[in-house]
Protein backbone atom coordinates (compact mmCIF):
# COMPACT_ATOMS: atom_id res chain seq x y z
CA UNK A 1 0.00 0.00 0.00
CA UNK A 2 1.43 3.34 -0.99
CA UNK A 3 1.44 5.87 2.05
CA UNK A 4 0.38 9.10 0.00
CA UNK A 5 -3.05 7.79 -1.18
CA UNK A 6 -5.34 8.82 1.14
CA UNK A 7 -3.90 9.83 4.01
CA UNK A 8 -1.85 12.39 2.27
CA UNK A 9 -4.63 14.42 1.72
CA UNK A 10 -6.11 14.55 5.51
CA UNK A 11 -2.49 15.37 6.96
CA UNK A 12 -1.85 18.36 3.95
CA UNK A 13 -5.49 19.71 5.32
CA UNK A 14 -5.80 19.13 9.31
CA UNK A 15 -3.15 19.29 11.93
CA UNK A 16 -4.77 18.05 15.14
CA UNK A 17 -2.74 18.91 18.82
CA UNK A 18 -0.25 16.52 19.81
CA UNK A 19 -1.95 16.13 22.92
CA UNK A 20 -4.91 14.96 21.70
CA UNK A 21 -6.51 12.30 24.03
CA UNK A 22 -2.63 11.65 25.66
CA UNK A 23 -4.24 11.08 29.69
CA UNK A 24 -6.68 7.91 28.64
CA UNK A 25 -5.48 4.91 29.75
CA UNK A 26 -6.23 2.76 26.62
CA UNK A 27 -4.73 -0.47 24.99
CA UNK A 28 -3.91 -1.40 21.70
CA UNK A 29 -5.30 -1.36 19.36
CA UNK A 30 -8.43 0.16 21.04
CA UNK A 31 -11.19 1.84 19.58
CA UNK A 32 -10.57 5.17 20.55
CA UNK A 33 -7.44 5.08 18.14
CA UNK A 34 -9.62 3.30 15.35
CA UNK A 35 -12.31 6.00 15.59
CA UNK A 36 -9.37 8.46 15.14
CA UNK A 37 -8.36 6.51 12.01
CA UNK A 38 -11.73 6.46 10.55
CA UNK A 39 -12.04 10.12 10.94
CA UNK A 40 -8.58 10.45 9.08
CA UNK A 41 -9.43 7.62 6.29
CA UNK A 42 -13.24 8.56 5.59
CA UNK A 43 -12.36 12.79 5.17
CA UNK A 44 -9.39 11.85 3.08
CA UNK A 45 -11.68 9.75 1.01
CA UNK A 46 -13.99 12.29 0.35
CA UNK A 47 -11.43 14.20 -0.64
CA UNK A 48 -9.29 11.72 -2.71
CA UNK A 49 -10.68 12.14 -6.64
CA UNK A 50 -10.34 8.22 -6.75
CA UNK A 51 -12.72 7.00 -4.10
CA UNK A 52 -12.05 3.46 -4.01
CA UNK A 53 -13.45 1.88 -0.83
CA UNK A 54 -11.68 -1.07 -0.99
CA UNK A 55 -8.41 0.64 -1.22
CA UNK A 56 -9.39 2.72 1.19
CA UNK A 57 -10.43 -0.25 4.05
CA UNK A 58 -7.28 -1.59 3.34
CA UNK A 59 -5.29 1.92 4.40
CA UNK A 60 -7.29 1.64 7.05
CA UNK A 61 -6.33 -1.25 8.45
CA UNK A 62 -2.39 -0.36 7.28
CA UNK A 63 -2.74 2.79 9.43
CA UNK A 64 -3.90 0.72 12.48
CA UNK A 65 -0.81 -1.66 11.70
CA UNK A 66 1.46 0.95 11.77
CA UNK A 67 0.19 2.41 15.28
CA UNK A 68 1.79 -0.44 16.37
CA UNK A 69 4.89 -0.71 14.84
CA UNK A 70 5.28 2.77 16.54
CA UNK A 71 4.73 1.28 19.70
CA UNK A 72 7.26 -1.46 19.17
CA UNK A 73 9.55 0.78 18.09
CA UNK A 74 9.32 3.16 21.07
CA UNK A 75 10.17 -0.26 23.27
CA UNK A 76 13.18 -0.60 21.00
CA UNK A 77 13.94 3.05 21.66
CA UNK A 78 14.79 2.91 24.87
CA UNK A 79 17.02 -0.66 24.20
CA UNK A 80 18.91 1.70 21.47
CA UNK A 81 19.88 4.29 24.30
CA UNK A 82 20.57 1.55 27.02
CA UNK A 83 22.99 0.06 24.31
CA UNK A 84 24.81 3.57 23.39
CA UNK A 85 25.03 4.40 26.88
CA UNK A 86 26.96 0.77 27.78
CA UNK A 87 28.90 1.54 24.38
CA UNK A 88 30.20 5.08 25.67
CA UNK A 89 30.78 3.59 28.76
CA UNK A 90 33.13 0.80 27.97
CA UNK A 91 35.20 3.80 26.01
CA UNK A 92 35.01 5.65 29.26
CA UNK A 93 36.18 2.82 31.20
CA UNK A 94 39.11 2.02 28.65
CA UNK A 95 39.84 5.43 29.47
CA UNK A 96 40.23 5.55 33.24
CA UNK A 97 41.94 2.48 33.41
CA UNK A 98 44.47 3.59 31.10
CA UNK A 99 44.80 7.59 33.18
CA UNK A 100 44.19 5.59 36.37
CA UNK A 101 41.20 7.38 37.42
CA UNK A 102 37.39 6.32 38.78
CA UNK A 103 35.75 4.06 36.00
CA UNK A 104 32.21 4.87 35.46
CA UNK A 105 29.01 3.23 37.10
CA UNK A 106 27.43 0.17 35.83
CA UNK A 107 24.38 1.27 37.42
CA UNK A 108 22.11 2.88 34.41
CA UNK A 109 23.71 -0.06 31.72
CA UNK A 110 22.78 -2.75 34.12
CA UNK A 111 19.12 -1.76 34.60
CA UNK A 112 17.26 -4.51 35.49
CA UNK A 113 13.92 -3.32 33.79
CA UNK A 114 15.98 -2.45 30.18
CA UNK A 115 17.49 -5.86 30.29
CA UNK A 116 14.15 -7.89 30.72
CA UNK A 117 13.11 -5.93 27.48
CA UNK A 118 15.88 -5.91 25.46
CA UNK A 119 15.70 -9.70 26.28
CA UNK A 120 11.47 -9.97 25.22
CA UNK A 121 10.54 -12.45 23.12
CA UNK A 122 7.75 -10.55 21.31
CA UNK A 123 9.90 -7.48 20.89
CA UNK A 124 12.92 -9.41 19.46
CA UNK A 125 10.03 -11.25 16.99
CA UNK A 126 9.39 -7.69 15.83
CA UNK A 127 12.55 -6.55 15.33
CA UNK A 128 13.39 -9.99 13.75
CA UNK A 129 10.12 -9.58 11.31
CA UNK A 130 10.23 -5.80 10.84
CA UNK A 131 14.50 -5.81 10.59
CA UNK A 132 13.46 -2.36 12.34
CA UNK A 133 16.34 -0.85 13.89
CA UNK A 134 17.05 2.57 15.24
CA UNK A 135 21.07 2.58 13.64
CA UNK A 136 19.73 5.32 10.64
CA UNK A 137 18.74 7.42 13.82
CA UNK A 138 21.90 6.87 15.87
CA UNK A 139 22.17 10.95 16.55
CA UNK A 140 18.43 11.15 17.97
CA UNK A 141 19.46 8.05 20.56
CA UNK A 142 22.44 9.92 21.04
CA UNK A 143 21.10 13.39 22.42
CA UNK A 144 18.69 11.53 24.20
CA UNK A 145 20.80 9.89 26.01
CA UNK A 146 22.48 13.12 26.71
CA UNK A 147 19.36 15.01 27.64
CA UNK A 148 18.70 11.51 30.28
CA UNK A 149 22.56 12.22 31.70
CA UNK A 150 21.76 15.67 32.12
CA UNK A 151 18.42 15.24 33.98
CA UNK A 152 17.52 15.22 37.80
CA UNK A 153 15.50 12.09 37.39
CA UNK A 154 18.98 10.35 36.21
CA UNK A 155 21.17 12.08 38.74
CA UNK A 156 19.46 11.07 41.68
CA UNK A 157 18.86 7.63 40.39
CA UNK A 158 22.62 7.33 39.68
CA UNK A 159 23.18 9.43 43.36
CA UNK A 160 21.24 6.48 45.26
CA UNK A 161 23.88 3.44 44.28
CA UNK A 162 22.28 1.27 47.74
CA UNK A 163 19.11 1.45 46.06
CA UNK A 164 19.58 -1.24 43.07
CA UNK A 165 15.91 -3.30 42.74
CA UNK A 166 13.91 -3.94 39.90
CA UNK A 167 11.05 -1.94 40.79
CA UNK A 168 13.47 1.38 41.43
CA UNK A 169 15.09 0.37 37.71
CA UNK A 170 11.16 0.48 36.22
CA UNK A 171 10.42 3.21 37.67
CA UNK A 172 13.29 4.96 36.39
CA UNK A 173 12.84 4.22 33.04
CA UNK A 174 9.05 5.19 33.54
CA UNK A 175 9.87 8.40 34.41
CA UNK A 176 12.18 9.05 32.12
CA UNK A 177 9.40 7.95 29.21
CA UNK A 178 7.26 10.62 30.94
CA UNK A 179 9.47 13.46 31.24
CA UNK A 180 12.04 13.40 28.12
CA UNK A 181 10.47 10.92 25.17
CA UNK A 182 6.80 11.24 26.07
CA UNK A 183 6.58 15.23 25.19
CA UNK A 184 9.73 15.45 22.71
CA UNK A 185 9.12 17.37 19.52
CA UNK A 186 12.15 16.37 17.73
CA UNK A 187 11.21 12.57 17.74
CA UNK A 188 7.21 13.44 16.66
CA UNK A 189 9.13 15.13 13.72
CA UNK A 190 11.14 12.02 13.32
CA UNK A 191 8.26 9.79 13.22
CA UNK A 192 6.10 11.86 11.07
CA UNK A 193 8.88 12.38 8.78
CA UNK A 194 9.40 8.26 8.41
CA UNK A 195 5.55 8.10 7.80
CA UNK A 196 2.23 9.88 6.99
CA UNK A 197 0.21 7.53 9.31
CA UNK A 198 1.98 8.54 12.08
CA UNK A 199 0.81 12.26 12.24
CA UNK A 200 -1.29 11.74 14.91
CA UNK A 201 -0.31 8.78 16.87
CA UNK A 202 2.48 9.23 18.86
CA UNK A 203 0.09 10.92 22.28
CA UNK A 204 -1.94 8.04 22.41
CA UNK A 205 0.86 5.37 21.09
CA UNK A 206 3.01 6.91 24.38
CA UNK A 207 0.28 6.20 27.00
CA UNK A 208 0.47 2.59 25.26
CA UNK A 209 3.89 2.06 26.06
CA UNK A 210 4.06 3.64 29.74
CA UNK A 211 1.10 1.22 30.59
CA UNK A 212 3.23 -1.92 29.25
CA UNK A 213 6.57 -0.43 31.26
CA UNK A 214 4.18 -0.30 33.90
CA UNK A 215 3.14 -3.91 33.87
CA UNK A 216 6.62 -5.36 33.58
CA UNK A 217 6.96 -8.07 36.13
CA UNK A 218 10.59 -9.70 36.81
CA UNK A 219 8.91 -12.73 37.31
CA UNK A 220 7.75 -13.19 33.60
CA UNK A 221 11.51 -12.77 32.40
CA UNK A 222 11.78 -12.77 28.58
CA UNK A 223 8.12 -14.22 28.33
CA UNK A 224 6.65 -10.73 29.61
CA UNK A 225 3.59 -10.32 26.92
CA UNK A 226 3.46 -6.83 25.56
CA UNK A 227 0.15 -5.43 24.44
CA UNK A 228 -0.99 -7.51 21.29
CA UNK A 229 -1.90 -5.43 18.37
CA UNK A 230 -5.92 -6.42 18.83
CA UNK A 231 -7.82 -7.84 21.52
CA UNK A 232 -9.78 -10.22 19.24
CA UNK A 233 -11.03 -10.25 15.90
CA UNK A 234 -13.92 -7.67 17.06
CA UNK A 235 -12.07 -4.67 17.10
CA UNK A 236 -10.52 -5.55 13.64
CA UNK A 237 -14.53 -5.80 12.22
CA UNK A 238 -15.33 -2.81 14.21
CA UNK A 239 -12.81 -0.52 12.27
CA UNK A 240 -14.25 -2.35 9.07
CA UNK A 241 -17.72 -2.00 9.65
CA UNK A 242 -17.46 1.73 10.96
CA UNK A 243 -15.89 2.74 7.78
CA UNK A 244 -18.24 0.97 5.87
CA UNK A 245 -21.14 1.89 7.22
CA UNK A 246 -19.97 5.59 7.00
CA UNK A 247 -19.73 5.69 3.34
CA UNK A 248 -22.06 3.40 1.66
CA UNK A 249 -24.87 5.13 4.36
CA UNK A 250 -23.73 8.62 3.62
CA UNK A 251 -26.95 10.24 2.09
CA UNK A 252 -28.81 8.52 4.52
CA UNK A 253 -26.94 9.88 7.48
CA UNK A 254 -26.65 13.78 6.29
CA UNK A 255 -31.01 13.21 5.86
CA UNK A 256 -30.90 12.70 9.89
CA UNK A 257 -28.70 15.57 10.06
CA UNK A 258 -30.91 17.96 7.55
CA UNK A 259 -34.46 17.14 9.45
CA UNK A 260 -32.82 17.93 13.10
CA UNK A 261 -31.14 20.87 12.15
CA UNK A 262 -33.65 23.20 13.20
CA UNK A 263 -31.94 25.22 15.81
CA UNK A 264 -28.66 25.68 13.90
CA UNK A 265 -27.63 26.68 10.35
CA UNK A 266 -26.23 23.13 8.43
CA UNK A 267 -25.12 24.73 5.33
CA UNK A 268 -22.61 26.61 7.55
CA UNK A 269 -21.31 23.29 8.95
CA UNK A 270 -17.46 22.90 8.37
CA UNK A 271 -16.79 19.57 6.11
CA UNK A 272 -14.68 18.08 8.98
CA UNK A 273 -18.24 18.70 10.99
CA UNK A 274 -19.99 16.55 8.46
CA UNK A 275 -17.67 13.65 8.51
CA UNK A 276 -17.60 13.49 12.30
CA UNK A 277 -21.02 13.18 12.49
CA UNK A 278 -21.75 10.70 9.67
CA UNK A 279 -19.28 8.55 11.68
CA UNK A 280 -21.04 9.01 14.88
CA UNK A 281 -24.80 8.17 13.39
CA UNK A 282 -23.21 5.43 12.07
CA UNK A 283 -21.69 3.81 14.94
CA UNK A 284 -25.23 4.58 16.86
CA UNK A 285 -26.82 2.68 14.06
CA UNK A 286 -24.55 -0.59 13.81
CA UNK A 287 -23.47 -1.12 16.91
CA UNK A 288 -26.44 -1.46 19.30
CA UNK A 289 -24.20 -2.29 22.36
CA UNK A 290 -22.16 0.83 22.71
CA UNK A 291 -24.32 3.31 24.30
CA UNK A 292 -25.65 6.23 22.94
CA UNK A 293 -23.89 8.82 25.00
CA UNK A 294 -20.55 7.19 24.95
CA UNK A 295 -20.57 7.59 20.89
CA UNK A 296 -21.49 11.47 21.38
CA UNK A 297 -18.81 11.84 24.25
CA UNK A 298 -16.13 9.85 21.85
CA UNK A 299 -16.83 12.30 18.61
CA UNK A 300 -17.47 15.31 20.18
CA UNK A 301 -13.99 15.01 21.74
CA UNK A 302 -12.50 14.54 17.75
CA UNK A 303 -14.10 17.15 17.40
CA UNK A 304 -11.94 19.35 19.37
CA UNK A 305 -9.31 17.97 18.34
CA UNK A 306 -9.93 18.31 14.02
CA UNK A 307 -12.47 20.91 13.74
CA UNK A 308 -13.31 24.34 14.44
CA UNK A 309 -13.04 25.62 18.04
CA UNK A 310 -16.97 26.05 17.53
CA UNK A 311 -17.71 22.87 16.55
CA UNK A 312 -17.53 20.41 19.65
CA UNK A 313 -20.90 22.50 21.00
CA UNK A 314 -22.51 22.33 17.70
CA UNK A 315 -21.81 18.73 17.01
CA UNK A 316 -22.83 17.82 21.15
CA UNK A 317 -26.54 19.30 20.30
CA UNK A 318 -26.39 17.96 16.62
CA UNK A 319 -25.96 14.73 17.43
CA UNK A 320 -28.09 14.33 20.82
CA UNK A 321 -30.99 15.78 18.88
CA UNK A 322 -30.25 13.16 15.89
CA UNK A 323 -29.91 10.38 18.73
CA UNK A 324 -33.31 11.31 20.21
CA UNK A 325 -34.81 11.25 16.39
CA UNK A 326 -33.65 8.09 16.04
CA UNK A 327 -34.70 6.36 18.73
CA UNK A 328 -38.59 8.67 18.32
CA UNK A 329 -38.64 7.04 15.48
CA UNK A 330 -37.61 3.46 16.39
CA UNK A 331 -34.88 3.46 13.83
CA UNK A 332 -32.40 2.61 16.77
CA UNK A 333 -33.26 1.04 20.05
CA UNK A 334 -30.39 1.51 22.54
CA UNK A 335 -30.38 3.20 25.83
CA UNK A 336 -28.85 6.98 25.68
CA UNK A 337 -26.86 6.03 28.81
CA UNK A 338 -24.94 3.10 29.55
CA UNK A 339 -27.15 0.85 31.89
CA UNK A 340 -26.06 0.75 36.46
CA UNK A 341 -23.44 -1.85 36.34
CA UNK A 342 -22.42 -1.74 32.57
CA UNK A 343 -18.83 -3.38 32.40
CA UNK A 344 -16.17 -4.27 30.05
CA UNK A 345 -15.61 -8.02 29.12
CA UNK A 346 -13.51 -8.16 31.89
CA UNK A 347 -16.06 -7.80 34.60
CA UNK A 348 -14.48 -4.29 35.20
CA UNK A 349 -16.90 -1.32 35.62
CA UNK A 350 -16.89 1.25 32.74
CA UNK A 351 -16.34 4.71 33.08
CA UNK A 352 -18.50 7.04 31.55
CA UNK A 353 -16.94 6.69 28.31
CA UNK A 354 -17.86 3.12 28.86
CA UNK A 355 -17.07 0.49 26.04
CA UNK A 356 -15.46 -2.48 25.13
CA UNK A 357 -11.82 -0.76 23.67
CA UNK A 358 -9.21 -3.01 23.95
CA UNK A 359 -6.43 -5.26 25.08
CA UNK A 360 -6.60 -5.85 28.56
Amino acid sequence: MHEKTFLTTFAQNNDAPKDFIRTRNRDMINRELIRIKVVQLTYAYYQNGNRNMDNAEKELLFSLSKAYDMYNMLLTLIVSITKEARRQNEIATVRARREGTEEPSQKFCNNKFEIQLEDNKMLQEFVDNKKTTWTDDIETVRKLLSQIEQSAIYREYMDNPEEETYDADRELWRKIYRTLIMDNAELDSLFEEKSIYWNDDKGIVDTFVLKTIKRFDPKNGKNQELLPEYKDSDDKDFARKLFRATILNADQYQRYMSETSRNWDFSRLAYMDVVIMQIAIAEMTTFPNIPINVTINEFVELAKAYSTPRSFGYINGMLDAIAHYLTDTGKIIKAMKPAAGYAKPDGKDMPDDAEDDGMQ
